[in-house]
């Protein structure tokens, strides 16, 4: 499970009013929820990309700090895909992922590494056993 943040001064709610719809219009319908890490994410059981198994995905929301993106992406092994003839639901897929996220974030592809690698490095940077 990832969870990504918006940009400065915007927030999910503001970006996607409505989630359910937009995890819809994006990857196919929502077949029930599930908790993960204490948040209640919306389920796509079959999505409508053949690459992807399943897909988690919602807000998480913290008191006291901004609500973050959360999701998982199941994926099928890219062999198998090939396999039954779906090569380009592949690269679909990759686009799916980027434009959802971008629109729920406002961050690109770049963006988002970047600042998964800041996360990554000041958690480096503390000591074992500090939070």
């Amino acid at each position: 499970m990832k969870e990504y943040k918006m940009r400065r001064g915007e927030h999910l709610d503001e970006r996607i009013p409505d989630m359910k719809a937009k995890i819809e219009e994006y990857f196919g319908e929502v077949t029930g929820t599930e908790e993960h890490n204490g948040h209640e994410l919306y389920v796509v059981g079959d999505p409508d990309n053949p690459v992807f198994d399943q897909i988690l995905a919602g807000t998480a929301e913290y008191s006291g700090k901004k609500d973050k993106l959360a999701v998982h992406f199941e994926e099928r092994p890219a062999e198998e895909v090939i396999a039954e003839g779906h090569a380009d639901a592949a690269a679909d897929a990759v686009d799916k992922k980027n434009d959802f996220l971008l629109e729920a974030t406002g961050r690109d592809a770049k963006a988002r590494r970047d600042s998964l690698k800041r996360k990554v490095e000041d958690d480096a940077d503390k000591p074992d056993g500090v939070s």
